[in-house]
């Protein structure tokens, strides 16, 4: 799953990229609001945790262009203004979440996973095919009831493969899923995990189609 943090502050920002890299979120950090507006016109991410006090352009006003633009990406607002009436318009300009400073990061992480999870339409907090379990609170993925044990590329493939169900997903979102800047990634990266993933989940759990990507084989 891949985040965009948007946040000035130096010392925090790098505490809750390192924390919500721990929960095994590729996370992009921007620090300024005109960054902010450019990596969401350029990328595409599972959410967004927003500041409001940036520099170039205040949070709400990439708010408000992210909106104006029809995407529905989540937002979860992160700021030190915590009057009802700042909350508000928040909320408004059409935030999803919002939590203030100071905060506790298994409270922003939990947070993260339900706005996601809204977004992707789940009605519960695990992810389930052909009888593979994934719970992203407790980053467990069950095979009949029984442990499998995934890296963390792994498991971040298997969380997006199951988030997109119905879906085809091509190389190229699996990659701006698994990876921030920054990071290397092989030629043949994707094709090594999905190799992994049908071994330890079944040959028939991720089919190939040709010329175009992956998706979850048929749930028998």
């Amino acid at each position: 799953m891949r985040i965009l943090l948007v946040e000035d502050d130096a010392l925090l920002g790098d505490g809750i990229r390192a924390g919500l890299k721990l929960a095994d979120y590729a996370v992009d950090w921007v620090r300024d609001g005109e960054a902010a507006r450019l990596a969401l016109l350029d990328h595409a991410y599972h959410a967004c945790v927003l500041d409001l006090g940036l520099p170039k352009r205040d949070g709400l006003s990439v708010l408000e262009d992210l909106r104006q633009r029809g995407r529905n990406l989540p937002v979860l607002i992160l700021t030190a203004r915590d009057s009802s009436a700042d909350k508000v318009a928040g909320l408004d300009a059409g935030a999803d979440d919002y939590l203030t400073k100071p905060f506790e990061l298994p409270e922003l992480q939990a947070r993260l996973r339900a706005l996601i999870r809204r977004s992707g339409g789940a009605a519960t907090p695990t992810l389930e095919h052909a009888g593979v379990v994934l719970d992203p609170a407790s980053k467990r993925v069950t095979r009949g009831g029984q442990p499998v044990t995934l890296s963390a590329r792994e498991y971040a493939l298997l969380h997006d493969l199951l988030s997109h169900r119905t879906h085809i997903r091509t190389r190229s979102q699996l990659e701006e899923s698994l990876y921030a800047w920054g990071e290397e990634t092989g030629s043949n990266t994707v094709e090594v995990y999905v190799h992994h993933l049908r071994r330890k989940l079944g040959a028939d759990f991720i089919r190939t189609v040709r010329g175009l990507g992956y998706q979850l084989g048929d749930a028998t």
